[in-house]
């Protein structure tokens, strides 16, 4: 933000007005969120939940062991 002033001595009033409010601008604090239509993230969910069962699934092919905590994991995700 930028505050801009005069050095005017008939603006000293406005100038005081700007600075307090520059002053109080500068504290505001946000928190920024993404606006996602809800269906989007439930269809966000669901790839990462098929992309984690195609990893676990081509581990189990190639004879691997599969970690029993991702497995219970995806399963209590799934229910």
């Amino acid at each position: 933000m930028i505050a801009a002033l005069s050095p005017a001595d008939y603006n000293y009033e406005e100038t005081l007005s700007t600075l307090r409010y520059a002053a109080r601008a500068k504290c505001i604090q946000n928190k920024p969120k993404i606006n996602e239509d809800p269906k989007d993230t439930l269809l966000r969910q669901y790839e990462d939940e098929i992309r984690s069962l195609r990893e676990m699934l081509e581990k189990m092919k190639q004879g691997g062991q599969l970690d029993p905590r991702l497995a219970n994991q995806a399963i209590s995700n799934h229910y």
